[in-house]
């Protein structure tokens, strides 16, 4: 199993500074540089693709704690409505990317009106792809803070729970679900693992996602392929995960991000269909056109 070991963290002053929050702030920057290297290498227009990421950027992490806040903590708001106020804290990765495509849509229709369907496709699918390179850097973040505990299990890539503050923190995580009585003895404990939903995911970006948006980026891409290969790829295994966690919200048996992954694949379902049937139509309007135009001819057998 992996060895479970606390987020580093370094003192400026009066200041703590976490590791979570610097990784979080190089993927952001990572993201920013390689999205700038794209838009440069598909002939995008480098100023708009620069506003599109700052629109992206901010939206994505109001999305982000907003959508956290809002779904996953109401006691919070309820108790405190500043807490909405306090972007820093409480962050969601489903959040971030429904924020980001807000501040996307909010850009083309502010900033690039001027733009074809097919171009403003094309901008939006620059951010669909480095989306998951940062993503995947965020997850070692998450990984670390082991903000995302799932349950107590024997599975061989799972974080031990051989160290006393390990066991304290599950410990801590079933007795705030109301679950402490499932946990084993300690000595029983002691010998498992739990879930660690943030690390799984960094793996399943690592090992999967990203070579295969590698792989697929060796030949020119219609717009909108890569957001299209993201939803698939990402949406059901995010799906999958949330059933292992052990204290998230749910809404009719389903975590928020559960519920937004079945959303996207809806829309992903319904775009595609919608595309099928333009086409159809398209080829049912030049049928009589092309009947006409050879009407005229001998057939030859």
């Amino acid at each position: 199993m992996i060895p479970y070991v606390e987020q580093p963290s370094f003192s400026l002053g009066p200041v703590t500074v976490h590791a979570f929050g610097l990784i979080v702030a190089t993927a952001v920057f990572a993201g920013l540089a390689m999205g700038r290297r794209r838009f440069q290498r598909l002939g995008l227009d480098l100023a708009l693709g620069e506003g599109l990421a700052g629109y992206a950027v901010v939206a994505g992490f109001a999305g982000a704690h907003l959508f956290s806040v809002l779904l996953y903590f109401p006691e919070k708001v309820a108790a405190n409505p500043l807490v909405l106020l306090k972007f820093w804290e409480d962050i969601s990765s489903f959040g971030s990317i429904l924020g980001g495509l807000l501040g996307i849509w909010l850009f083309l229709q502010r900033r690039a009106r001027h733009l074809s369907p097919q171009q403003r496709w094309a901008y939006l699918d620059v951010a669909a792809f480095v989306f998951p390179f940062s993503l995947a850097v965020g997850r070692i973040a998450c990984a670390l803070a082991h903000d995302h505990p799932g349950t107590v299990t024997a599975f061989p890539l799972a974080v031990s729970l051989g160290r006393a503050d390990a066991r304290a923190y599950i410990a801590g995580v079933y007795d705030a679900a109301r679950r402490l009585a499932e946990l084993p003895p300690a000595a029983a404990l002691a010998t498992l693992g739990f879930h660690d939903l943030g690390w799984y995911e960094f793996l399943y970006l690592a090992a999967v996602v990203l070579p295969a948006f590698l792989l697929l980026d060796r030949r020119p891409r219609s717009p909108g392929f890569f957001l299209s290969a993201f939803v698939l790829l990402y949406a059901p295994v995010r799906f999958g995960l949330d059933f292992l966690r052990v204290s998230d919200v749910r809404y009719a048996g389903l975590t928020p991000a559960q519920w937004v992954a079945l959303a996207m694949l809806a829309a992903l379902l319904a775009a595609v269909v919608r595309r099928r049937r333009r086409a159809e139509w398209a080829a049912a309007r030049l049928a009589p056109m092309a009947d006409a135009d050879t009407s005229g001819f001998p057939h030859r057998g």
